[in-house]
């Protein structure tokens, strides 16, 4: 039964807490712990995957929103209570924690706010050379689905220019508190040895941005607006449709507007 922390938070975020340990402990286990010495679990709820975290070598802090989670984190985890962080991750800075040193992060995601969640990372990317959280099921899949997919779209072109993807497993409705009404799906995005694209990156997102606003038109109808020259609207990649493009040719695409450009 949720105790008076779970039913406000709940209620606050939106959020299903998770129950199952085994799981909490898998989710946990999936960070490789290579290349960062700290590393930040967003949401935390009750600490069912906290605990686990702090279990290993490595120095774990938390962001949660919730007053009264933040006093049953502080209450019951004792030696975490120093890096209970209680802000918005969504709107706080967190080179005030992190001074810009790199960490990963991880977490029980609510769905609300899972995407906003990957955005904010995208912008941090020099800092986070490791994600692995819980989505939802779809959302998960679509992020490390390949060019071809009815669902490939903005985040799959976005996080894999930069990251790895990886959906690595499914969990069931019944493990949570209060039991959502669709699957969750784990995942890890491990950053790329060379993360630095070889074209303008505000333009790359603006790129892939416009071109699936229109994902069922051509991409000489969906990107109209860059005012391309006549010759290169002409380039045989136009006649493609966003979704038939890799990240690399995306990567190529944002290059041949760039330089029409100039």
């Amino acid at each position: 039964m949720a105790n008076k922390y779970q039913i406000k938070a709940k209620k606050h975020l939106g959020q299903h807490f998770l129950k199952d340990e085994s799981i909490a402990k898998k989710i946990a286990d999936t960070l490789s712990l290579k290349g960062y010495k700290n590393v930040l679990e967003i949401g935390p709820g009750m600490g069912v995957l906290t605990k686990y975290l702090l279990k290993k070598e490595i120095t774990t802090y938390v962001i949660e929103i919730d007053t009264e989670s933040v006093e049953y984190l502080q209450a019951n985890y004792l030696t975490l209570s120093p890096r209970i962080i209680e802000k918005d991750f969504l709107k706080y800075n967190l080179n005030e924690v992190f001074n810009n040193e790199p960490f990963a992060i991880i977490g029980n995601f609510p769905y609300n706010i899972s995407t906003q969640i990957v955005f904010k990372t995208l912008e941090m990317r020099d800092q986070i050379p490791e994600f692995s959280g819980m989505f939802q099921k779809e959302v998960a899949q679509r992020i490390c689905k390949k060019e071809g997919s009815k669902v490939y779209g903005i985040l799959s072109v976005l996080v894999q220019a930069f990251y790895d993807a990886e959906y690595l497993f499914t969990v069931p409705p019944e493990v949570f508190n209060p039991p959502p009404k669709v699957e969750s799906g784990i995942l890890r995005l491990t950053r790329k040895n060379n993360f630095t694209l070889s074209c303008d990156d505000k333009l790359f997102f603006k790129v892939v941005k416009t071109a699936f606003q229109q994902r069922r038109k051509t991409l000489r109808n969906s990107l109209k607006t860059f005012n391309l020259s006549d010759s290169l609207r002409a380039n045989v990649i136009f006649d493609k449709r966003p979704e038939q493009l890799s990240v690399q040719e995306f990567i190529n695409l944002t290059t041949l507007i760039e330089n029409d450009a100039n």
